[in-house]
């Protein structure tokens, strides 16, 4: 704990981190002003009591979650950084599929430059579709609840202009915020808000169960059993995020004059869960499209079983749900790691893993590792976004504030990020000399 203290205290005493610290602070303070300001037009008493206090489920829950509650408010920035998020998975995908794409991913800088402008105008399109989806939610609860106070100033069309150019504007402030952390900030700044938006959540939702222990609703045994869970699920997240299989990788000696370079010996590491936390946002969504399509069906025996067996929880739907993470795990994996373009670029600087000839035979080598590896890796994702939802709820008698708030989603993003801004905290730190969180960065013999 000493040691955590004084390298928190370092910090601020290299000028350029506590710059980029200050500057990531005041744009997260920025970001959640804006979660908080509802749409014009809207009273957001009436709107909180029509869609109730409760918390929602299926994928706006898991949206309403990664925004820290804006969804819910209706607040102007209710997208988020998720439509930022679908067009890099989407540009990145493309990549896959078309030359075009291909070839802007190796043009280096200029290459990028373009990547990144294609992803903003396709932020702009998904955040303009979401903000419409979002206005035509919004009226049905107004409808439904009988409530026409939920809009005092104007509805129809002109709410859905007003919501549509409002959430959109919002979507593109938040992706020039999310930018400007990345650059001058520290971390990545599009992680660092989906963090934010989660991390907003737990201070609610542990207060709820304080209070319901106080109250005689929760015994402390129960409260026990889930704090060891908690623990429990952080330490396997940690340790699906960061293990890998490290390849030997040899350099090969090159003599230029008098001069002798290469010969030396490293890793490849390749790990175990390269796609991350994304093939679970995919599942996710394609989980929501039963869900959509049992609505059209018309009532009976029938529609009541497909509700039962996809419902949140079931078991059926909890094995589909598994299956598709272990899909996706290997589609995605396969999308962004091209084993092909590793062994070429080891050949190009002479490099060569021991027994395997450098070109095909490489790349055939990688790839069987790769696919072996990311077996334990998808089933784990799959575990750690099943069980626990599942362990919470049953230990909290039900209730799923708990489940969503330190579910398997929510685990691995922020262990995810949290490691990652600790890691570029630390190299600031050990450049300079500082003890950073985990190792020591003062030259041996100075004080």
């Amino acid at each position: 704990m000493k040691r955590i203290l004084e390298a928190i205290s370092n910090i601020f005493k290299i000028p350029d981190l506590r710059k980029k610290v200050l500057f990531t602070i005041s744009m997260v303070i920025l970001y959640r002003l804006g979660g908080h300001i509802p749409l014009p037009g809207i009273n957001l008493s009436a709107l909180t009591q029509a869609t109730g206090q409760g918390e929602m489920g299926g994928l706006f829950g898991l949206y309403d979650m990664f925004v820290g509650g804006a969804f819910k408010k209706a607040a102007i920035f209710a997208t988020g950084i998720m439509p930022y998020i679908t067009a890099s998975i989407i540009i990145q995908l493309l990549g896959a599929v078309l030359p075009y794409f291909q070839r802007l991913q190796k043009e280096g800088e200029e290459g990028r430059r373009k990547i990144t402008q294609y992803t903003r105008y396709g932020t702009l399109f998904i955040a303009a579709a979401q903000s419409l989806g979002m206005a035509a939610y919004i009226q049905n609860i107004a409808s439904s609840s009988q409530m026409p106070v939920i809009f005092p100033a104007f509805a129809g069309w002109r709410f859905t202009v007003m919501a549509v150019l409002c959430l959109t504007t919002g979507a593109a402030l938040i992706m020039w915020i999310g930018e400007l952390m990345t650059d001058k900030g520290i971390g990545n700044g599009m992680s660092i808000l989906i963090l934010v938006g989660i991390v907003s959540r737990l201070p609610v939702v542990f207060f709820q169960e304080i209070v319901l222990m106080l109250e005689g609703g929760r015994s402390i045994f129960a409260e026990a059993i889930m704090l060891a869970g908690i623990l429990f699920f952080i330490a396997a997240a940690i340790m699906l995020s960061q293990g890998s299989r490290q390849i030997p990788v040899q350099y090969a000696r090159k003599v230029a004059g008098r001069k002798v370079y290469g010969g030396s010996a490293t890793h490849l590491p390749l790990r175990i869960n390269a796609a991350g936390v994304i093939p679970i946002i995919f599942a996710s969504a394609v989980m929501f499209i039963p869900t959509v399509l049992i609505g059209f069906i018309p009532e009976g025996g029938i529609k009541t079983s497909l509700i039962t067996a996809f419902t949140g929880g079931s078991f059926v739907y909890n094995i589909l749900y598994g299956v598709i993470i272990v899909f996706f795990a290997y589609f995605y994996t396969a999308v962004i790691f091209n084993p092909v373009d590793v062994a070429e670029n080891m050949k190009k600087y002479g490099g060569f893993i021991p027994g395997r000839r450098p070109g095909k035979q490489t790349s055939e080598y990688i790839d069987k590792v790769l696919t072996r590896i990311t077996l334990p890796g998808s089933v784990g994702l799959a575990l750690i976004a099943i069980v626990p939802v599942w362990f919470f709820r049953g230990a909290s008698g039900g209730t799923g504030g708990m489940a969503y708030a330190v579910g398997g989603t929510t685990l691995l993003i922020v262990v995810g990020v949290v490691i990652d801004t600790l890691q570029q905290v630390e190299s600031h730190l050990l450049m300079r000399h500082y003890d950073g969180f985990m190792k020591k960065g003062r030259i041996r013999g100075r004080r």
